[in-house]
């Protein structure tokens, strides 16, 4: 069964931030075996989302990769704020 990564993503993503109507995850490379998704998300919940010293972008990384490495994937995300 194949990882939503975009769906797994929001899905950590929305109790984090004040405007989850704002979110954008999307794809914006897919190759063989690497997956490049950027999330986009308000300029005011952008450090809610990398957290204090980058603490919580760096456990969602970890998640999304658990499950990349199953698919023998590896999954680059970029978070930045509209």
């Amino acid at each position: 069964m194949a990882v939503d990564f975009e769906k797994l993503i929001k899905s950590i993503v929305t109790p984090l931030v004040m405007h989850p109507e704002d979110i954008v995850v999307k794809t914006i490379a897919e190759e063989e075996n690497e997956i490049t998704i950027q999330v986009l998300v308000s300029e005011e919940d952008l450090g809610r989302v990398i957290g204090k010293g980058g603490r919580i972008a760096s456990a969602i990384r970890t998640i999304v990769y658990a499950g990349a490495s199953k698919e023998g994937k590896r999954v680059r995300i970029d978070i930045d704020a509209f």
